[in-house]
């Protein structure tokens, strides 16, 4: 079992950045691979970006160059910087935790079996 908890969202300009953060709980939080999602209003959750156990990562297209994910296992936390942010970021971001020493970054909701309870992120002109 691993619980997720999201911070760090909030109200930021066009250009602008914020800072997510998700804390897990778990012994096992390394051997997870960890994903940021996203869902507007309307929309389905879409992938972000993701890290695995041995911090290979992925983006979708439209982040890339923008958002950088980490990971800090000391601290049993994974990070989604954003920057130059954009009004059609506006969404509900979701933090998530699958395969277990899996290389394979997964980018369906499907591939992953914990999650957070979402922050909002706003991003206004």
């Amino acid at each position: 079992q691993l619980q997720l908890v999201e911070s760090g969202g909030g109200r930021a300009q066009a250009g602008g950045s914020l800072r997510l953060s998700c804390a897990a709980s778990g012994r096992t939080f390394s051997s997870w691979t960890m994903g940021w999602f996203r869902q507007a209003p309307g929309r389905e959750r879409e992938f972000v970006a993701g890290i695995s156990w041995t911090t290979g990562n992925k983006y979708t297209d439209n982040v890339k160059g923008r958002f950088t994910i980490s990971r800090d296992n000391a601290k049993n936390t994974v990070y989604l910087q954003m920057n130059s942010l954009k009004p059609e970021d506006t969404a509900v971001y979701y933090c998530a935790a699958g395969g277990s020493f899996r290389q394979r970054v997964g980018d369906a909701p499907r591939d992953y079996d914990y999650w957070g309870q979402g922050t909002q992120v706003t991003v206004s002109s």
